[in-house]
């Protein structure tokens, strides 16, 4: 919605879908996962571990860095 410009920023958005702006914030930052991680998401083949809570951490924006840091947190 943003991105087609129906609206311009996440508290609009966040007002919008009545929902905490900080929330929209923590989601928006999903669509930087790399694409590996995404496409094992999406084909039910991730880690046990591998939880929306977790994702809503902080992680690393590098692709190869995500990989990484997935794996040492399904790990534990």
């Amino acid at each position: 919605m943003m991105e087609a410009g129906q609206y311009g920023t996440i508290d609009e958005l966040a007002a919008a879908e009545k929902i905490n702006s900080s929330y929209v914030s923590r989601l928006l930052r999903l669509t930087l996962l790399s694409p590996d991680i995404v496409q094992t998401i999406l084909d039910g083949r991730q880690p046990e571990g591998m939880t929306l809570p977790g994702l809503m951490e902080p992680f690393p924006v590098e692709w190869e860095m995500q990989q990484s840091h997935a794996k040492a947190k399904t790990t534990v």
